[in-house]
């Protein structure tokens, strides 16, 4: 599986809001990409769900 590459633009035409919960970690790491990258911390977190629903296994172990 290769890197995740963030996109300075992606545009979806719909959505829907939602509140979930991380850790102060995972904010601040997301939020350092949406500043170097000077996009929304929302488009990084899309990017990085996107990125991994389209990477993950499936396969059911035992």
């Amino acid at each position: 599986m290769g890197k995740l590459k963030i996109i300075a633009e992606i545009k979806t035409k719909d959505s829907i809001t939602r509140t979930i919960r991380m850790s102060g970690t995972t904010f601040d790491k997301i939020s350092e990409l949406a500043e170097k990258n000077r996009i929304s911390f929302n488009n990084v977190v899309n990017q990085i769900l996107e990125y991994g629903l389209e990477n993950i296994d499936t396969e059911k172990t035992k």
